[in-house]
């Protein structure tokens, strides 16, 4: 069977309240051998480790998303920080990053919170997991001036020039998600440019379902459809997309060493 890595998706949702043993089912069931749950906030970074603790191949992250800043309370990032530092199979820091489309917290405040998320993957040695919408100029900002060594992805990747540059030119990864499966996609150009040591797949879950289940909620297992769209937009085999985006997935995360 071939094997899969799901480098993003959102299993604590309230979407998989009802289901989650038989999400964490299916997606065994179609190769999935590894997952990383991400976290949007403090409440969330608990719900995720408690979640993956005792689950073989199952990680998650610790962070504050963008939508999440302008609802944060003195000392959140502080216990993102014990979060990270305390739980076993924790192994990156975010979601942070800057999405200037919802603008759900003051601009300023976005940035503020995301130089401190960069400053914290470089302090304890984690990678940073990176969302970026419609601030193209300002994530390559911040990326351009991170600490020396800070690692990061940009995931869910839409586009952007100017942060794809700076996230080339830092070494970090790039992720794909089912929206390259869409017809609408814009960005297949700069997804080609990716080395192939530095690419890796998503679903996102419960979110952007891809082709051909656009309109459904999403899940782990259907990262095989993204390995596909991606094999496709890369010219290669699918075998070929899922052997790689795992190795690179393992390489990035540690998971191997968990």
């Amino acid at each position: 069977m071939i094997e899969y890595f799901d480098s993003h998706c959102h299993l604590t949702d309230i979407a998989f309240r009802d289901d989650r043993e038989a999400v964490f089912r299916r997606a065994r069931e179609a190769g999935v051998t590894r997952l990383i749950m991400i976290a949007s906030d403090v409440a969330d970074a608990v719900s995720a480790a408690d979640l993956a603790e005792d689950r073989d191949g199952v990680f998650s992250t610790a962070g504050l998303h963008p939508h999440a800043v302008g609802k944060a309370k003195p000392g959140d990032l502080d216990r993102v920080r014990e979060i990270a530092m305390g739980r076993d199979g924790v192994v990156a820091v975010g979601e942070t990053g800057l999405d200037y489309f919802y603008d759900s917290a003051p601009r300023a405040e976005q940035r503020a919170s995301f130089d401190a998320h960069l400053s914290l993957g470089a302090e304890l040695s984690l990678p940073v997991v990176v969302h970026a919408r419609d601030a193209d100029d300002d994530v390559a900002a911040a990326i351009r001036g991170m600490p020396d060594g800070t690692r990061g992805v940009l995931h869910c990747f839409t586009g952007g020039d100017q942060a794809f540059q700076a996230a080339m030119a830092a070494g970090w990864y790039v992720s794909a998600s089912g929206i390259a499966s869409f017809k609408s996609f814009t960005a297949a150009d700069l997804l080609r440019e990716v080395p192939d040591d530095r690419i890796l797949i998503e679903t996102d879950s419960p979110y952007l379902s891809p082709v051909p289940l656009r309109g459904k909620r999403n899940e782990p297992a259907n990262v095989v459809h993204v390995a596909a769209a991606l094999a496709t937009l890369v010219g290669c085999s699918v075998k070929e997309v899922a052997q790689r985006t795992t190795e690179n997935a393992c390489r990035f995360y540690g998971a191997d060493s968990l």
